[in-house]
């Protein structure tokens, strides 16, 4: 049996996050397995290297599935082109080894969180930017963001569940640009709890909005139970754009 490893491009404007829900096909899963199945004349069942929330996107995302499908790689991806709504693009495909699992062995994950900080709203990228016309301190922004890298323990800044393992994790660096009035906040770290992303994002906007201040992020990190401040940014400005092994 084959084991392919893919890496796919997304809009998850009109889905229910990654994760198939049953028979939903209205997750990206439940959409790419569906076609996959078609195409080998088998049941195939994708592994995803992280569940996305309802409207999140991805740049890089990848996924591998098995299968006794005897189709050459290219004649794969010319099916996957043809068959796969427009929102979902396989860009890659290659054999893997055995053993090979998406969700297992990440060394980091990045996402990046888009901003449009200009007066205007852009009517082609609403679905992918979140706008805000308040003039964001991108200095304070920084000073803040440089507390957050290193090893903490970020239960200040996740949704915490009983199956939680641990809350320590490590940002590897969160780099925060601006050209246009177009701003990225860009964060890389080995594995992100729940929600993690999202509050971190927040917490760095609402800092440049003048909303929250750089000890209150401190305080947050030192902070040993869940955070009360539970504030998360609109998925729709937010893509998963790499993931390393």
């Amino acid at each position: 049996m084959r084991n392919l490893k893919m890496t796919l491009e997304f809009d998850g404007s009109r889905y229910k996050g990654w994760q198939k829900q049953g028979d939903n096909d209205l997750t990206l899963q439940g959409k790419i397995e569906s076609v996959l199945s078609k195409m080998a004349g088998e049941i195939v069942q994708v592994s995803g290297c992280a569940r996305t929330d309802v409207g999140v996107h991805a740049e890089n995302y990848v996924a591998n599935f098995h299968t006794n499908c005897h189709l050459g790689i290219e004649a794969m991806l010319d099916y996957l082109q043809e068959n796969l709504p427009e929102d979902i693009a396989v860009k890659s495909m290659v054999e893997a080894s055995e053993r090979f699992h998406a969700a297992y062995n990440i060394k980091s994950k990045t996402y990046v969180y888009k901003i449009n900080n200009n007066e205007l709203r852009k009517v082609f990228n609403r679905k992918y930017v979140y706008h805000t016309e308040i003039k964001l301190n991108l200095e304070e922004m920084r000073i803040a963001a440089e507390s957050l890298v290193g090893t903490h323990d970020f239960q200040g800044f996740a949704t915490v569940t009983p199956t939680t393992k641990s809350t320590t994790k490590t940002i590897n660096y969160i780099n925060i640009i601006e050209k246009n009035g177009m701003v990225e906040i860009e964060v890389n770290a080995d594995e992100f709890l729940w929600n993690m992303e999202r509050i971190v994002m927040a917490s760095l906007l609402d800092i440049g909005e003048g909303k929250l201040k750089i000890e209150d992020i401190e305080t947050l990190l030192t902070e040993k139970t869940e955070s009360k401040y539970t504030l998360m940014v609109k998925t729709k400005g937010l893509s998963l754009r790499n993931v390393q092994y």
